[in-house]
């Protein structure tokens, strides 16, 4: 029987997130760092800001933090309530979670990684897609609360399995988007209707959620809206490429979309949406794709 839960990390997906909680239990603590933040949530929807120390005393604690680093040290500086429930909705790094699943079981804790994807919408509508690593028992246990704002759920393995998925689904968006750049790029220089072209594509074999989404909502309207930051996503390439190497597997399309990803993220502008990279061809080729 869930009788708290906690959400740390109220950014822009944590946000939306935490704010489904209160409509299944009664007791929600939510903390941040910048605290003002929490105090916000608190008057808004209901929640509790607390101190880090009560929050991380709840039945269930969930974070959404940048990185895992930032989740390993926020961790290693409280103490947890024994036989209570970690669950990480950050996209971390696989064998980060190996490591704190292992730390935490010491303490009779458990740790789940869930990543979750849909974006600010998802989040805010609670229809995210959520694929959790760790031990099942405790996911059966957790799940009436990541049922507040997840539609899919999905155990999918191990401790770190979560997080490899997340990193796996986010390159092969990556390479899509990639691609969809590149593919467009030369349509507009043969002078073709890229709105147009877009309706055909979308009709036929080379769709995809770049195209379908992320082009005409994002890119060919010229809008580029932050709601994931292009650094994030050179992260989750770069944690897809890893798990290449410790596979010893040859990627080579996986491995170009990764340093293609980097360098448009090396070149943007601070605080630049995912949808931006495209930016990065049309410096190349001096075509802007609308």
């Amino acid at each position: 029987m869930i009788q708290s839960v906690a959400f740390i990390g109220l950014g822009a997906m944590g946000y939306r997130m935490a704010a489904h909680l209160p409509k299944q239990f009664d007791t929600v603590y939510v903390w941040n760092r910048n605290f003002t933040k929490a105090e916000q949530h608190a008057a808004e929807f209901g929640t509790q800001a607390v101190a880090l120390e009560q929050a991380v005393q709840a039945d269930i604690i969930f974070s959404c933090l940048p990185i895992s680093q930032d989740v390993e040290n926020l961790i290693a500086s409280v103490t947890l309530k024994s036989g209570s429930i970690w669950v990480d909705c950050t996209s971390g790094v696989p064998e980060s979670a190996k490591k704190l699943a292992a730390a935490l079981k010491q303490q009779n804790v458990a740790f789940l990684d869930a990543p979750v994807s849909g974006q600010t919408i998802g989040a805010e509508t609670g229809t995210l897609t959520v694929m959790i690593g760790g031990d099942a028992v405790a996911f059966e246990r957790a799940l009436p609360a990541i049922q507040t704002f997840g539609k899919l759920i999905k155990h999918v393995g191990e401790p770190g399995a979560g997080f490899a998925v997340k990193a796996v689904n986010n390159m092969l968006m990556a390479v899509n988007l990639c691609a969809v750049a590149e593919g467009f790029t030369t349509l507009k220089a043969h002078g073709v209707d890229l709105h147009e072209a877009l309706d055909c594509i979308n009709a036929s074999s080379g769709k995809s959620n770049v195209t379908e989404t992320v082009l005409p909502q994002r890119v060919l309207n010229r809008s580029f809206p932050l709601t994931f930051a292009l650094p994030l996503l050179a992260k989750d390439t770069g944690i897809a490429v890893d798990l290449v190497r410790q596979a010893k597997l040859s990627a080579p399309v996986l491995s170009l979309t990764q340093n293609l990803i980097q360098a448009a993220s090396d070149q943007a502008e601070e605080n630049s949406d995912f949808s931006s990279a495209m930016i990065m061809y049309e410096k190349w080729s001096k075509i802007t794709i609308e």
